[in-house]
């Protein structure tokens, strides 16, 4: 098992579906970089070379994938919140954000959307004190 940048890729994987274990690399991606690093297709993740693993740390440490790629949508989804616009309005309702249709099937999103929003709620209760709810009520 080889482990890069914080995530395990499974020694009997082809290189180009164990880089799909990144939060942020599809199909696609990971199909580039390989083209991109002239690592052939068929070559499986205990058949690399430490040159070639060297190349391919410092290619996937100059891009934004994992915990930063998660704090970006974090922040972005916050952000739209904050300002109080169609988007925002609609995350904090864990409604369907991009336009789908709410009449049946929006239990994927309310799932989803729900979640995060029930873990938002629980953080920020743990960040107040009773000093501060006190000064909330005559404020």
């Amino acid at each position: 098992m080889l482990h890069l940048l914080g995530v395990n890729l499974p020694d009997r994987k082809i290189i180009s579906r164990a880089l799909q274990y990144f939060y942020g690399i599809g199909e696609t991606t990971a199909n580039k970089i390989c083209k991109d690093l002239s690592i052939a297709p068929t070559v499986k993740v205990a058949e690399l070379t430490e040159v070639q693993i060297n190349e391919l740390t410092n290619t996937l440490a100059n891009m934004t994938i994992e915990t930063d790629l998660r704090r970006q949508v974090r922040e972005s989804i916050m952000h739209h919140r904050n300002i109080g616009n169609y988007i925002g309005r609609r995350h904090a309702m864990g409604l369907p954000v991009r336009g789908q249709r709410t009449r049946n099937n929006a239990s994927t999103a309310k799932k989803l959307n729900g979640r995060w929003l029930q873990r938002r709620t629980i953080w920020t209760q743990v960040q107040q004190t009773p000093l501060n709810n006190f000064l909330e009520k005559f404020m």
